[in-house]
């Protein structure tokens, strides 16, 4: 079990119920706060978005982020789109980009995370994205990147980026 994505159920095990409560407050509390500080980076690389919604890899379940950003590639917002099952985000354009349009955004980076911690991208993810970057050009957004944040393992990166793959230019 991680400690970061223990619920009060699973710690009330080996705590007091009091106990695993705050602790599970403290965790959450501690990845709000870091989310806040991190909301005056420059995003400039996939590695900057790994980074940025590292967090993510303690996740349970999929969940989909758009990260939206100025013209100077700055941080304006990370968005919670979808939360969906163990292995698969469904979400449905629109909410992808409601964000972007409602908060004025220059460009935007999807992001979600794989569960099982390996970042390589299923037939589902390459169907979404090539959606979402056709829809994108037509609607004049600037999707800059795509990026899945898995769990780093001997030989293998702890993301992937759709741009560095070269399915979006």
């Amino acid at each position: 079990m991680v400690l970061a994505r223990a619920s009060v159920q699973e710690l009330w095990l080996f705590v007091s119920r009091s106990k695993a409560l705050r602790l599970v407050s403290s965790l959450r509390m501690g990845a709000v706060a870091l989310r806040e500080e991190r909301q005056s980076l420059t995003v400039d690389s996939p590695l900057a978005i790994a980074d940025l919604c590292s967090e993510m890899r303690f996740l349970d379940r999929e969940s989909l982020r758009v990260v939206l950003l100025n013209a100077k590639q700055h941080l304006i917002k990370v968005c919670t789109v979808s939360q969906s099952t163990v292995n698969e985000s469904l979400t449905h354009p629109g909410e992808i980009f409601k964000p972007v349009i409602t908060h004025s955004a220059y460009s935007f980076i999807m992001v979600h995370n794989h569960p099982s911690g390996d970042p390589s991208p299923s037939q589902a993810d390459l169907r979404l994205t090539r959606r979402i970057n056709e829809a994108s050009r037509i609607l004049q957004l600037n999707l800059i990147d795509h990026v899945i944040i898995g769990s780093p393992a001997p030989g293998r990166s702890s993301y992937f980026s759709f741009k560095e793959g070269g399915i979006i230019s």
